[in-house]
């Protein structure tokens, strides 16, 4: 017997009076249960009206079909009572004789979702009527309520939404049964819910056109019904239909609106769309003139006639206000922001009066949204007057932070507020239109904190082609569906591992979801489409990493080696799922991760075939043809999607470079022509250049310094030059280094080594037993009391090079039990969530989100809407503060460098600050805010990060506190960098300086 529960918080989306549960039989297992769908020689039928929403129908045959899918027997959906003896009812209130008759008899009760919003119960009824001993009664306050209700049973017997669009075919048994007592559902926590087809170019539109829906040629009733019976298995309610000039308008196509009314979908339009208007391809500037409400209103307000007059009798939200063609600015005859304002308040004017016209409807009666999307948010600021009756749809950046959210005044609004949130985007600094790459727990955090702010009303996704977006399109409506499902940062796992278990099972579940989220942390540190470092508008090529290979590690190499983690462990996990999911698998984990991880090989194998280049070393052309190979593999991989999954299932619908930017191509390589005896070079951590013993006073010859107190480790790459095979050793000159190997052989398939070099501790000689370090400036003058030195040498063909090596190991007194950070040479280094003590101020306290940030934890101050403190005693005896115990070796004026979470201010009044100190100094204000789309802003978000810097004083060497306060709520807090001096170049800061 299997038992599904819905205790858990990925599915507890519904109010649950009683406990319900879902057991599926097989054929053998005949328990008694209190009621069957389908046993041996028992088919259940299903009774509906006639007479209800066409919705009601539509998903009452998608029921029926998900039982045949599971058991193969059919329930026969009939209008007509047919005397079995076991039933499913389904109805609408007031819609239905069927469900009108059993509340006029006294058999059910509704009085908990009449006139509710999309609500619906489920109940087991026995002798609901004649000729029936048991029902199953679903009963819906709305049409679409009654439809959630219908599909919540697909969901129970094992049903994935993504059954038909992504393959995540059912279990198959032979009987199913069903236990439960009264459900009643809430409404959802968002009214209006829904996905935006954009950008579709490239994979929707051509995979309808060419595949899917050829006799149409386009996105057409077909396929749109194909969407919708998606959206409603998700429970969503609202589409802003695709409207890219590659797809003919929504109303071109007359059965399109006549569809959406069957599936109950409300029709939406973008920021670009007044009206249910599709600009970019209804204007006909031959027979239209130009797009100018200034000097053509009566054309473009006969447009908006037109579509009202259309849809006037069908669910609809009319975007009011206008932009430019092509998502540009509107065109104005005076430019400057007081006659755009007057212009757009204008157009709304108008188009509130053509609405009232033509529905005959008071306009505060019809859903109404304006979008303040880039300038159109700017108009808004200036004072444009807006009708409170319209709901303010405010969007993010393009990139996941959302720009502005309604003060608390617009809290009160009669219209409400919604938000408009990207997953997929063209435009700069960077597209990222192929694979979905937005952090899901970023997502949850903005939404979460717009659901704060009373923004409840309209949430739209835009999703580009749908695929391969399918896990973040469920979060996001589920979210929107039950919002206190959601209140920790930790229950997006939680999601993640309920979606996981549900479409693959428990065995690999756990897998699956770590497999998930370290992708989504190396997405989150840099996009994969990203990698390339060009950016759009205008197209640039490839520039010059920022990822350092010779600092810290060497960052390049350490995110191939995270990425080659990932395919592995993808790669064994296919191997384990059942072979009636592996389609499943295939789209929703494995080609995104391998697309991801490929990408980014390509890219750092051709970062590293450049470096090593430079170097003269025979290593190069094996990282470039890796960075090939790479290249090859994502081809192979889109092209089995498009024409061997599912047996061309989904042709067309996977396009591997979208807009064909230089992120997608093969990266050009170096080669290496060598034709002399075969030898071996040296490159060691901290240094461009390989070493060269032969210089005198070389600078590339030597480590960085070992620091007992982080127990530090630095590479030295052994790697062949010339043509053959060499020999090679190391040799320490004293047994507290340690190698990772010490000899070895290249030849022309094993061209080259990383030895990592480490120091044991316990055999280095103690410096002096001393209460504070030694005062100085530059940690490589230590005094040689507390620095030891010796070298490693390497012997090949019969020539020594030696690498030189210090330790640093004092005795301090006073670190024999610190328990906090310490200066590595010349750096401190904190990730923000290790604090040594947090204090919570009266009204706010520090709070760890689980999942964001380079670290996968971030701090910050809760709840998001508590009053921002600005005044520098406020600051200290009001605010909350974490401190950071360090200690350093050195002193003087220091860079407190702080990396956040690069979000906006909340609204006016409210800006992304905090405030810091070190030791008793007065605190010192960081502002994060960026203005419009600057360049500030576009590293931000290419970045994932804001990095900003406050002076201090370090007075003397020895302890000290680093103090960071709260000033705006909210902000989130990755990682800190005290520099003394000793920071190079890297992307990200380095590992921290906890001691060890």
């Amino acid at each position: 017997m299997r038992e599904l529960r819905i205790n858990k918080k990925f599915n507890n989306v519904l109010l649950l009076l009683v406990c319900f549960q879902v057991i599926i039989t097989s054929a053998q297992d005949q328990t008694a249960t209190d009621f069957t769908m389908v046993a041996e020689n028992v088919t259940t039928g299903i009774l509906i009206d006639k007479a209800d929403a066409k919705v009601v129908g539509i998903a009452t045959e998608l029921l029926a079909d998900d039982i045949e899918k599971i058991s193969g027997k059919k329930p026969v959906v009939s209008f007509k009572k047919n005397n079995q003896n076991n039933t499913i009812i389904v109805g609408t209130i007031g819609n239905s004789k069927w469900i009108d008759a059993l509340i006029a008899n006294g058999k059910i009760s509704v009085a908990e979702i009449k006139n509710g919003w999309e609500r619906f119960q489920i109940q087991i009824v026995k002798n609901p009527m004649a000729g029936i001993d048991k029902a199953l009664v679903v009963v819906g306050s709305d049409r679409r309520g009654t439809a959630y209700g219908v599909l919540e049973l697909s969901r129970k017997i094992g049903v994935s939404p993504w059954e038909w669009w992504a393959d995540v075919t059912p279990a198959k048994k032979q009987a199913i049964s069903i236990t439960l007592d009264k459900i009643v559902s809430k409404s959802p926590s968002v009214k209006y819910r829904g996905v935006f087809l954009n950008d579709e170019d490239w994979g929707l539109q051509r995979w309808a056109a060419l595949n899917y829906e050829p006799e149409t040629g386009d996105i057409g009733p077909k396929t749109y019904a194909k969407v919708f019976e998606l959206l409603l298995r998700l429970r969503a309610n609202t589409i802003w239909p695709a409207m890219h000039s590659s797809t003919k308008p929504f109303y071109s196509y007359p059965e399109n609106k006549f569809v959406a009314d069957d599936y109950a979908i409300v029709i939406g339009t973008s920021h670009a769309e007044p009206m249910l208007s599709n600009i970019n391809t209804e204007w006909k500037h031959d027979e239209m003139g130009e797009y100018r409400y200034d000097t053509n209103s009566e054309t473009i307000k006969s447009l908006f006639t037109k579509r009202v007059k259309e849809t006037a009798k069908l669910e609809g939200i009319y975007t009011t206000g206008m932009r430019g063609e092509h998502d540009s600015p509107m065109i104005v005859g005076e430019d400057d922001t007081d006659a755009q304002v007057n212009l757009l308040e204008r157009v709304i004017t108008d188009q509130r009066a053509i609405l009232k016209k033509e529905t005959k409807k008071d306009p505060t009666t019809i859903p109404q949204a304006f979008v303040p999307y880039k300038e159109v948010l700017n108009y808004y600021q200036s004072g444009l007057k807006l009708p409170e009756d319209i709901t303010l749809v405010w969007t993010d950046d393009n990139y996941g932070y959302i720009r502005q959210l309604s003060n608390p005044k617009e809290q009160e609004r009669s219209g409400g507020a919604g938000v408009y949130y990207h997953t997929s985007y063209w435009g700069r600094p960077h597209d990222y239109l192929w694979l979905n790459s937005t952090n899901p727990v970023l997502m949850w955090e903005e939404m979460s904190k717009a659901y704060e702010f009373k923004s409840r009303d309209i949430w739209i996704l835009n999703c580009g082609d749908i695929k391969p977006h399918e896990y973040n399109i469920e979060l996001f409506l589920d979210m929107a569906w039950n919002m206190d499902d959601f209140k920790q940062s930790s229950t997006v796992k939680d999601h993640t591992q309920e979606w996981a278990t549900r479409e693959f099972g428990n065995e690999t579940a756990s897998k699956i979801t770590d497999v998930l989220f370290e992708n989504n942390r190396l997405a989150y540190i840099r996009r994969p489409e990203f990698m390339a470092w060009s950016q759009v508008e205008p197209v640039t090529k490839e520039g010059e990493t920022t990822l350092t290979q010779y600092h810290y590690g060497d960052e390049v190499t350490r995110r191939l080696e995270n990425y080659q983690t990932l395919v592995d462990d993808t790669e064994k996990l296919y191997e384990q799922i059942p072979s009636y999911r592996k389609d499943a698998f295939y789209q929703l984990v494995y080609y995104p991760v391998i697309g991801a991880s490929k990408l980014n090989q390509k890219w750092l194998y051709s970062f590293k075939n450049k470096f090593s280049a430079k170097q003269g070393r025979q290593s190069a052309n094996a990282f470039g043809a890796l960075s090939a190979n790479a290249y090859k593999r994502i081809e192979k991989e889109t092209t089995y999607y498009n024409t061997q999954l599912k047996n061309g299932k989904w042709n067309h619908i996977m396009t591997m470079a979208p807009r064909f930017l230089p992120v997608f191509s093969q990266p050009s390589t170096s080669s290496i022509v060598n034709n002399e005896v075969a030898s071996i070079g040296l490159a060691l951590e901290g240094y461009q250049m390989e070493l060269n013993n032969t210089i005198i006073n070389s600078y590339a010859d030597v480590l960085p310094v070992f620091n007992s107190y982080t127990n530090s480790s630095y590479f030295i790459d052994v790697f062949a030059k010339g043509k053959g095979t060499v020999n090679w050793e190391a040799r320490p000159k004293v047994d507290w280094i340690k190698l990772s190997e010490s000899k070895g052989s290249f030849d022309e398939n094993n061209l080259e080594k990383r030895i990592w070099v480490s120091i044991d501790w316990s055999k280095v000689p103690k410096g002096e037993n001393k209460k504070e370090a030694p005062l100085g400036h530059d940690f490589q003058l230590i005094p040689p009391s507390f620095k030891v030195n010796s070298a490693i040498d390497f012997i090949s063909n019969g020539k020594t090079m030696s690498v030189g090596v210090s330790a640093y190991n004092p005795k301090f007194k006073t670190l024999e039990n610190y328990k906090g950070f310490v200066e590595d040479k010349g750096y401190v280094s904190i990730n923000a969530e290790n604090f040594s003590r947090k204090l919570d101020g009266k009204e706010t306290n520090w709070q760890i989100f689980d999942g964001l940030g380079y670290t996968n934890k971030v701090i910050t101050a809760l709840p998001r809407r508590a009053k921002p403190l600005v005044a520098i005693n406020e600051i200290i005896n009001d605010s909350p503060v974490l401190e950071y115990d360090f200690y350093t070796f050195n002193f003087g004026e220091v860079d407190v460098n702080l990396q956040v979470v690069p979000t906006h201010a909340a609204h006016n009044g409210i800006g992304v600050r905090c405030a810091v100190a070190i030791d008793d100094a007065t605190p010192v204000l960081i502002d994060f805010e960026t203005i419009g789309r600057s360049n500030e802003w576009k590293q931000n978000v290419l970045n994932n990060a804001a990095v900003h810097a406050a002076k201090q004083i370090v007075n003397k060497a020895g302890e000290h506190t680093l103090k960071i306060w709260m000033v705006d709520p909210g902000v989130m807090i990755d990682q800190v960098l005290i520099d003394l001096g000793g920071w190079k170049k890297s992307y990200a800061f380095p590992k921290e300086t906890m001691i060890k």
